[in-house]
């Protein structure tokens, strides 16, 4: 009997929410505002790099760089009923990533007194290439202003947004985030999200939304690893507030001997007046048990800093450090496995992180 009501309700839910999807009005999500990405001109709407980079890119990267991790959509509606959807890219997974980080989709509403942004829901991934979600389903009827972010670790096709029949659906009026300056964040896995529970829980979109300010996401899993190429396309973008560079997990200690002077440089020498960010490494917790890693990720972290050194001393102005300390929070209770972030991980990255950027941002 207990397993047949149990069935019985699910039913209902997924007939509710058929029926409440189908009432819908939907439009393209690019007659809005995108947030949160560094380049116009890419293949499709949602994706990080422009795509004249494909061929310098290796394969596995660029793939990576399909996932719209980071990116956002902003829009306005007196809608009761707000919904979604989009088309996914692969059938992607991770055993230690919830699905609703990888692929699925967070919706924000502005409050109005506070100026904050609220969380509302989340579309929870269904095996299909097509999702759709209904978000808000309530009487009011008064204006309000939406953020929506998109997939971590996967790529859309397309995405509709949904609103009631006779409802307006409009471009953004209140200008949150601000339009201007962009923090831009290259890094590995842990900043492209890995593995945050919902895609709102990233630490660039927690720094987006308590700064004010659009944040580009430009890391990749396995793929930060200070490729020259990636430095002269960062080096070319406009409207840059500062630079994060947290890529010393996908490097070698050799690498971070060799690649950092000039990696950094690039970018100082096309924009010498944009403030840098070096981020160190964490100590992952689980290293204090491994004797290779207990010794390998400080040193890794040594040359890291002794590049720093030498950029200083090169030019003092607008570089900074970012040390391990407090990254995976207080308690080392921040990941997931002993590498990758919980939210309660890129809450406490993100906290270390904007007390540096409101510094210099000042």
């Amino acid at each position: 009997m207990r397993h047949g009501l149990l069935f019985l309700f699910a039913v209902c839910g997924i007939i509710s929410m058929m029926a409440e999807e189908s009432i819908l009005r939907y439009e393209d999500a690019t007659h809005f505002r995108l947030i949160n990405k560094g380049w116009v001109e890419t293949s499709a709407p949602y994706q990080r790099l422009p795509k004249y980079m494909q061929d310098s890119c290796r394969e596995n990267q660029w793939w990576l760089y399909t996932c719209s991790a980071g990116i956002g959509v902003r829009f306005r509606t007196n809608s009761a009923n707000v919904g979604a959807r989009y088309h996914l890219q692969r059938d992607f997974y991770m055993a230690h990533m919830a699905m609703t980080g990888i692929k699925g989709t967070d919706l924000y509403r502005l409050n109005e007194y506070t100026g904050k942004w609220q969380y509302v829901n989340t579309a929870r991934p269904i095996k299909d290439s097509i999702q759709h979600k209904v978000y808000l389903s309530h009487t009011d009827t008064a204006w309000h202003e939406y953020m929506l972010y998109l997939p971590l670790y996967d790529g859309i096709d397309w995405l509709e947004i949904g609103v009631d029949s006779a409802a307006g659906l409009e471009y953004p009026r209140v200008d949150s985030p601000r339009k201007g300056k962009r923090i831009v964040i290259y890094g590995t896995s842990i900043q492209q999200g890995g593995c945050a529970s919902r895609t709102g829980m990233v630490s660039s979109a927690m720094i987006q939304r308590d700064l004010n300010m659009e944040v580009v996401n430009l890391a990749t899993s396995g793929e930060g690893k200070m490729d020259m190429y990636i430095a002269r396309l960062m080096a070319g973008m406009e409207d840059v507030a500062c630079f994060v560079l947290d890529p010393v997990p996908n490097c070698t200690q050799m690498m971070c001997d060799t690649l950092t002077y000039d990696f950094v440089n690039i970018l100082r020498r096309a924009q010498p007046d944009v403030p840098i960010v070096m981020v160190e490494t964490m100590i992952y917790p689980y290293a204090k048990f491994d004797s290779s890693l207990r010794d390998y990720l400080p040193a890794k972290n040594s040359e890291w800093h002794k590049n720093y050194n030498r950029l200083k001393a090169d030019n003092p102005d607008n570089l900074y450090y970012m040390s391990f300390e407090g990254q995976t929070g207080r308690d080392e209770e921040g990941t997931v496995d002993g590498i990758h972030l919980t939210d309660l991980g890129f809450r406490a990255y993100a906290d270390r992180l904007e007390a540096i950027l409101q510094t210099i941002l000042q």
